[in-house]
């Protein structure tokens, strides 16, 4: 459910349980994780779904069961914002839950017009991954951070755009291509130039 395409450097990440809105399960967020750690050779790395629904979180047995607190999400994210070469996220639909996390962690987030995005923790009755709030305040400032995750708020694209969450809103027929053109130049750089303009970025 996890699939992985490696052509010329360019690592393709894609989430692929659209029938259970690509919910991710203990299993799928461990590969998620091995992938995302073993990409430090990638020379840039795009993480997209299939379906109307980029991700839904953890599934809702797996959840109840204590994924929706599993140091996995951590680690993924963590492992994302590690790497060296560009990443983008190609939100080809609704992001929520602990989902998030990856996609805040990826230097460049693109969405689908119909896409939404929100973080149901509190009323949930779980915390936030760790890094989630900062990175998402980062991008959007404290105020809206906390309308999604304490205020429960859904962000349709445009407000998440207009907000900074994602750099672009894209037709669905467009999404790929426009991630492939944010990563081709970092694909055809050095490594070590685009590692070095990475590491100055903040």
């Amino acid at each position: 459910m996890i699939e992985l395409a490696q052509v010329d450097g360019l690592w393709t990440v894609t989430l692929n349980n659209p029938d259970k809105a690509n919910a991710l399960t203990g299993a799928m967020l461990t590969e998620l994780c091995q992938i995302a750690e073993a990409a430090t050779d990638a020379r840039a790395l795009i993480l997209t779904g299939k379906g109307k629904v980029f991700s839904a979180g953890a599934g809702l047995d797996e959840a109840r069961a204590g994924l929706a607190t599993s140091d996995l999400w951590e680690r993924l994210s963590g492992a994302i914002a590690a790497l060296p070469c560009l990443t983008v996220a190609a939100l080809n639909g609704t992001l929520a839950g602990g989902a998030n996390g990856m996609v805040l962690a990826c230097d460049i987030r693109i969405a689908v017009p119909n896409a939404k995005f929100f973080y149901p923790v509190m009323k949930l009755g779980f915390l936030p991954q760790p890094s989630d709030p900062g990175r998402m305040a980062a991008l959007i400032g404290p105020s809206r951070t906390k309308m999604i995750l304490m205020a429960g708020q859904k962000i349709t694209a445009k407000n998440a755009y207009d907000f900074g969450l994602v750099d672009r809103v894209v037709e669905p027929d467009a999404l790929m291509p426009t991630a492939l053109e944010l990563v081709a130049d970092s694909v055809a750089a050095d490594p070590e130039t685009a590692a070095g303009i990475a590491a100055l970025c903040p």
